[in-house]
């Protein structure tokens, strides 16, 4: 497999739309209906274009995953239950292909952010996961995120994850699959 990272760009759109639903279906498919599925528009994404950054992997011109980084902090966050930065990235929006999925592309997508966040400069990523079976919050463990707490917002029990820069300044990887732009 050959993975490589890059920036969204508007042409994208209609194939991140696509497989933000298509995996937010499985997840629908497997746990039932929940806060999880979505649906996604191309709408929304190309907004997100304008405010944040949107990176993709890439596998032979087909985008196999997606992310969303932004200094703004999502509503759902309360920056009470992380450590104090006063450069966060917040991620959200996170998904891989179907096919693609438990087969490291996550843990790759995971890996060139916190690339980009050692870039921007920040000095964190923050994000929330779903505090159910359809949540991810083993995912975020096993990629070296720290749990920072448990929430209900507006209904929907979420769980806070960090990954600070300076509990990781090496690469997690080898790099095998990961070539970034």
């Amino acid at each position: 497999m050959s993975l490589r990272f890059r920036d969204a760009t508007l042409e994208d759109v209609p194939q991140i739309a696509a497989l933000q639903n298509a995996a937010a279906g499985a997840l629908v498919a497997q746990f039932g209906d929940g806060p999880w599925g979505g649906p996604f528009s191309e709408r929304g994404v190309a907004l997100a274009l304008r405010h944040a950054r949107l990176r993709v992997g890439v596998e032979a011109k087909r985008i196999v995953c997606c992310l969303r980084l932004a200094q703004k902090k999502p509503w759902a966050i309360d920056v009470a239950h992380f450590t104090p930065a006063t450069r966060a990235l917040y991620l959200t929006n996170m998904a891989v292909a179907v096919a693609h999925q438990r087969k490291g592309v996550g843990r790759h997508a995971l890996d060139d952010a916190k690339t980009i966040v050692r870039e921007w400069p920040a000095q964190s990523i923050r994000l929330d996961a779903w505090d159910a079976p359809a949540g991810a919050g083993g995912f975020y463990e096993a990629c070296g995120f720290i749990s920072r707490g448990a929430v209900v917002y507006r209904g929907t029990p979420l769980r806070y994850y960090e990954w600070l820069i300076e509990q990781d300044s090496a690469p997690a990887h080898d790099g095998s699959l990961l070539r970034a732009d």
